[in-house]
């Protein structure tokens, strides 16, 4: 196992990513954030708190739970998936979706959320970001924000751990 980030550099790279999302983004745009569960959501939550700062206004966030719209289900020995809660309390017609996940790899994840999302309603746009981009796409799927991109050998696993979940934080190579 091998450190990729630790909690400082975490923070740094959403910090980094806040400020990304504010440049491009006119601060009267109504704005959501989209977390993916479980990893995704978490990160939403702490990028809202870091927007909210930046303009001093309350920015919407939503989790959207992805499992009945995933491709590999039957791949990955699922029987009975264990389903969770959407919990998207705001109209996503008409406003600027910034979906938000812990790793982007093949990009199956996001077309899962993707579908998901537009199964809700019809967002003017949607757009992506992510804590740490290692490439391997099989789906044309690129982020708009990301923290970090790195390389990793096709045989190893890029995890993200999180206090919040995992009682500890840090990036991993597995």
């Amino acid at each position: 196992m091998q450190v990729i980030l630790d909690s400082k550099q975490i923070a740094a790279l959403l910090e980094k990513i806040a400020a990304e999302i504010t440049a491009a983004t006119p601060s009267d745009e109504p704005l959501a954030l989209v977390g993916i569960r479980s990893r995704g959501e978490i990160l939403a939550q702490r990028l809202q708190k870091l927007l909210e700062d930046k303009w001093s206004r309350q920015v919407d966030r939503g989790t959207l739970d992805i499992t009945l719209y995933r491709d590999d289900l039957s791949q990955m020995g699922y029987q009975q998936p264990t389903v969770r809660s959407t919990e998207i309390d705001f109209d996503v017609d008409d406003r600027l979706i910034i979906l938000i996940d812990d790793v982007l790899n093949t990009g199956r994840s996001v077309r899962s959320a993707l579908d998901a999302l537009i199964d809700l309603g019809r967002p003017r746009i949607i757009q992506l970001a992510i804590l740490i981009d290692r490439g391997s796409r099989e789906l044309p799927i690129g982020a708009d924000y990301v923290g970090k991109t790195i390389e990793a050998p096709s045989d190893k696993r890029v995890q993200v751990y999180l206090h919040e979940e995992d009682g500890r934080e840090e990036v991993v190579l597995e």
